[in-house]
């Protein structure tokens, strides 16, 4: 009777601390992480990553980008100041009008908005100096953005993630050499957007990242599979509409006063041949048959080709897996096939693939594994453009064997991120973030919506089901 007591007791105590652990867990994150998900944290650490990222142009902004290869020893090197003489701006001249630009029109308008703000400056290089320093001042902005973006898309018990977003120090090293920033951190806003299900404003977000930086257009081909697999091509629409349209009142203006002018940048994209970073300029540097030697419309051909059976695979993964993809896990692949496959890797392209990174696969080992071969490359640029103008046995400089070793690193392990999202797509229980019970935080209107249509021998439409509201 003692015993029988006993075990009743402890039954009843074994049920209530169940009860009291689960009262836990429905209560959300744990304390820490919902203090480093907090925006006063994320946003204190984004300005702190951008306090570090200016600090490390300091050696720059004291000169070296004035004296040949010492921008390169001092490993500072921005596209932002020498740009500032080259395209005209130094001398007054607006961009598409008085000088063809090789950026798209947001950037423009930066660089000019930039150039009005220092324009009372006599010296011209002290002026370059502030034009630089304006610029930085709207990056630092924009990273702010898109790491609380970043938060945001991941869910309110992964928020704590987009600190790895902040304090990646390959996007710190790499933060102010060009505009990127402003182009990632619209494109995580118009994220954040689609999953506040605000179709027309992730929309109009998207078209300005398209605007900015050319590579953003890469988000509408995700949206479209996973909402033909949701049946949710009404807001598909809406979002790719409003888009376009954003796109065209920003582009439309400058191409109609500049035409010459607004088609630069896609035509030097279009002309340029296999440049730094990418797999490419390995090839051709090695002289491998046919591909090391190709002409640059022949590279565009199998650049394009590259990419396009790329972004077949993904679509076959969107809409044959078992259980239909997280958003982000398709937009990284996209993304990264874009890198993978494309004529030119610059170093602050790791600008675009970090929150990207966070969001499909926030696993602590992998993603530095890779930011170790993105840092990794960082410096042997540098090093590499030293051996480039001065010769190997210039201090700093770096063989060619090592810069390759390091573009093919960086290479294998975007590869390799690529191969465990797809993998975890296709074991959803594999995937952290599904695994701890939520379908898909930054999917918006895709987030526990039942199939409409899948591949399974062949594309089909199931049976209409009862759908949450939109």
């Amino acid at each position: 009777m003692m015993d029988e007591q006993a075990r009743q007791g402890a039954s009843s105590r074994s049920a209530v601390t169940r009860s009291s652990d689960l009262r836990r867990s429905d209560a959300g994150p744990g304390r820490w992480a919902a203090l480093g998900g907090s925006a006063v944290v994320l946003v204190v650490a984004s300005l702190l990553a951008d306090g570090i990222a200016f600090w490390a142009k300091q050696a720059c902004r004291a000169g070296a980008w004035n004296f040949g290869v010492g921008q390169y020893q001092a490993h500072c090197y921005t596209d932002i100041y020498p740009l500032y003489f080259d395209e005209g701006l130094s001398s007054g001249k607006v961009p598409y009008l008085g000088h063809h630009v090789e950026y798209p029109v947001i950037i423009g308008a930066v660089m000019q908005g930039a150039a009005w703000a220092v324009r009372s400056i006599t010296n011209p290089y002290s002026r370059g100096l502030q034009f630089f320093d304006v610029t930085v001042a709207v990056l630092a902005l924009f990273l702010i953005a898109g790491v609380v973006a970043t938060a945001y898309c991941a869910g309110p018990s992964m928020r704590w993630t987009a600190l790895l977003v902040a304090f990646s120090p390959a996007l710190i090293l790499s933060a102010f050499i060009n505009w990127d920033l402003i182009a990632m951190g619209l494109m995580m806003m118009a994220l954040a957007a689609w999953a506040a299900r605000r179709p027309i404003l992730a929309g109009v977000l998207l078209g300005l990242a398209v605007a900015t930086k050319f590579y953003p257009i890469v988000v509408l081909w995700p949206l479209f599979l996973l909402c033909l697999r949701a049946g949710r091509m009404r807001t598909f629409w809406v979002t790719a509409a409003s888009a376009a349209a954003a796109w065209l009142v920003v582009n439309l203006p400058v191409a109609i006063v500049a035409p010459h002018g607004w088609e630069t940048f896609y035509l030097y994209s279009s002309k340029r041949g296999a440049d730094w970073g990418s797999i490419y300029f390995y090839f051709q540097h090695m002289q491998w048959p046919g591909i090391g030697t190709s002409s640059v419309p022949e590279l565009n051909l199998i650049s394009g080709g590259a990419f396009a059976v790329a972004c077949g695979a993904i679509g076959l993964l969107a809409l044959a897996a078992p259980r239909r993809p997280r958003l982000a896990q398709l937009i990284f692949l996209t993304t990264a096939a874009f890198l993978l496959s494309n004529k030119v890797w610059s170093p602050q392209y790791v600008v675009w693939l970090v929150p990207l990174v966070v969001l499909a696969r926030p696993k602590i080992v992998g993603y530095l594994i890779w930011q170790v071969a993105e840092i990794g490359y960082f410096y042997a640029i540098w090093a590499y453009l030293i051996t480039v103008f001065e010769g190997e046995h210039f201090p700093g400089a770096l063989s060619s064997g090592l810069y390759f070793t390091a573009v093919l690193a960086r290479f294998g392990t975007v590869l390799l991120l690529s191969g465990l999202v797809a993998w975890e797509a296709l074991r959803p229980g594999r995937d952290v973030v599904r695994s701890a019970g939520a379908d898909d935080p930054g999917g918006g209107v895709l987030a526990d919506a039942p199939d409409a249509v899948v591949l399974r021998g062949g594309l089909r439409r199931l049976p209409a089901r009862a759908q949450p509201a939109q």
